[in-house]
């Protein structure tokens, strides 16, 4: 018995790993046992049993939970901002910068409410921080807020963290609560919204594969290159077939005749131009070996990094190898195969030519898929060293006596953001499979919960005691009313369809369980994750920015 008292309760690096393993063990155990149907609170159990624990005397040395905080909360950072890197630029595209001005009110209308209540009630503005970190389950800007008035007092407030886990639970029920009362309050039918939506889609960007028989005598002789600068939109021509059924790889230099069939893709939008030349006719995609053809059409995944970066227009693969590349696809979505495109390590290419030539092919790109189990870790750490740079870098604010720095949650962000998106061109393999990234965030957002949770829980039974109860109250104004005005200003005005609606609402909150409800209304569509995906980068941002602004301003 004095062997496990000793061991738990005298401070230590051993006792401290003991307890902080500990926490996190139980936190998972409890996020799989208990749900209520599909929702759950997910890792944040490893919040409160850091609380729980920590009330009774379980604790960590400050070095061991200063270490845990920021390292967990680096590699959980770090790991968000190499997924979202890579589309964080495109989702201010046609429709997307829509949305996301839409998202940035909700963010920023959950800051003004907040400062609002703190000025009305004199509540502490570091505690509503934290209220409004949990009120909408962000636990980056929890992270980023703790650390800023940590650089800034050079001291911790147990304040913050508390307010987080009091308003937390609640937070993801009033974000379903407002996806509920918009329905109401516009009398939205679900049948009538999807039938709204079928018939208005603009959703044509994904490629599409057509053939096309030459009729039109205009384009006699034509060659594959002068039809691609005559169309002002991009597609690929994938093969030509003659009268005879004989076919050929479309290298640039080809020319068809009247009676030739082209084998194109391009935009549905396009389709209508293309008609100029002749009739078409909308085919299955190309995934497997047709018989009755002399060319094939076979997926080779690009795993030699020396073509990562790579733009196709430099890889001369037709006029090198007699074969084409006519589409990409990465991380699920379908891309042209455009001269300009450049390739990346796990891009899946769907190449067209001869049975030799496509293995040949095949072996350059080198297609072994068990080299992409393999971790790339020099992107993880060097981009980890930048982001302590950047996070660490003294910026002169006006009205500010000490320097504004971006923090760790910030400067990580940032520098991760921009190696997901740009570090291919520089040939830096960023490449990481699904379960690695995943398993990188769970550890980083495990040990950051944890010693968030043993360095608050001494004050959070005394801060509830005293008053803290209200704060769950707080909470649910920050969640609901931005949502609410803003959901019906989208809705009102903007005449966004409920399913796209609610994955804004769930991606400017950034919460995975708001949004498995709104794809629960959409089972014939994917408008509500689309959404989510595209405000859920720079939602992300601003919610790591703003809270430490407020605490650099108003703390």
């Amino acid at each position: 018995m004095d062997y496990l008292r000793t061991l738990f309760l005298q401070p230590g690096i051993t006792q401290s790993l003991l307890v902080l393993v500990l926490t996190i063990s139980a936190g998972i155990f409890l996020a799989e046992k208990l749900k209520i149907k599909s929702f759950s609170l997910g890792v944040t159990w490893i919040l409160f049993c850091g609380i729980l624990l920590s009330h009774f005397g379980l604790r960590l040395t400050p070095e061991v939970e200063h270490f845990a905080k920021d390292f967990g909360l680096i590699l959980f950072v770090y790991s968000i901002g190499l997924q979202v890197g890579p589309s964080f630029f495109s989702s201010f595209g046609k429709g997307g910068l829509k949305l996301n001005f839409y998202a940035s009110l909700i963010v920023l209308g959950g800051c003004i409410t907040a400062w609002i209540i703190a000025h009305v009630t004199r509540e502490d503005m570091a505690t509503l921080v934290g209220v409004m970190s949990g009120a909408v389950t962000n636990t980056p800007s929890l992270g980023a807020a703790e650390q800023t008035f940590q650089d800034v007092h050079a001291t911790d407030n147990p304040m913050i963290a508390t307010g987080y886990a009091v308003a937390y639970p609640l937070g993801v029920v009033g974000i379903i609560v407002s996806m509920i009362l918009v329905k109401r309050i516009f009398r939205i039918r679900l049948k009538e919204e999807e039938r709204q939506l079928l018939a208005g889609s603009d959703r044509n960007k994904e490629p599409v594969l057509v053939d096309i028989k030459i009729t039109n005598p205009q384009v006699q002789h034509m060659s594959v290159r002068r039809l691609g600068q005559l169309m002002n939109f991009p597609l690929v021509v994938s093969r030509v077939i003659h009268e005879d059924q004989s076919q050929q790889v479309a290298q640039a230099g080809l020319e068809f005749s009247l009676g030739d069939t082209l084998r194109v893709l391009t935009d549905r939008d396009h389709l209508d131009s293309l008609s100029l030349l002749g009739p078409v006719l909308e085919k299955k995609p190309e995934e497997k070996s047709e018989s009755s053809s002399n060319l094939i059409s076979r997926r080779i995944v690009v795993t030699k990094p020396q073509w990562n970066g790579k733009q196709i227009r430099h890889l001369a693969v037709s006029e090198r190898y007699h074969v084409t590349i006519t589409r990409v696809n990465r991380a699920g979505i379908n891309l042209l195969a455009t001269p300009d495109l450049h390739l990346q390590i796990g891009d899946r290419l769907m190449v067209v030519g001869d049975r030799d030539d496509v293995s040949r092919v095949a072996d350059i790109f080198g297609n072994e898929l068990k080299r992409l189990d393999i971790p790339n870790l020099l992107p993880v750490f060097f981009g980890i060293v930048l982001g302590i740079l950047v996070g660490t870098l003294p910026i002169a604010l006006p009205g500010l006596s000490t320097p504004f720095r971006l923090g760790l949650a910030g400067g990580t962000l940032i520098v991760a953001i921009l190696i997901g998106r740009f570090g291919p061109y520089y040939h830096m393999v960023t490449f990481s499979t699904t379960s690695a990234n995943m398993m990188i965030r769970e550890i980083g957002i495990a040990m950051f919960l944890a010693s968030v949770g043993l360095g608050a829980g001494e004050s959070f039974v005394p801060a509830i005691v005293g008053g803290g109860w209200i704060w769950v109250l707080y909470g649910v104004v920050i969640t609901m009313l931005p949502l609410l005005v803003v959901g019906f200003i989208a809705r009102r005005w903007g005449k966004l369809n409920y399913f796209t609606l609610t994955g804004l609402m769930a991606g400017s909150t950034t919460d995975p369980p708001a949004l498995a409800y709104a794809v629960s209304n959409s089972d014939d569509n994917d408008e509500a994750s689309v959404a989510y995906a595209t405000v859920y980068p720079l939602t992300m941002f601003l919610r790591v920015m703003l809270a430490q602004l407020m605490i650099l301003f108003f703390c």
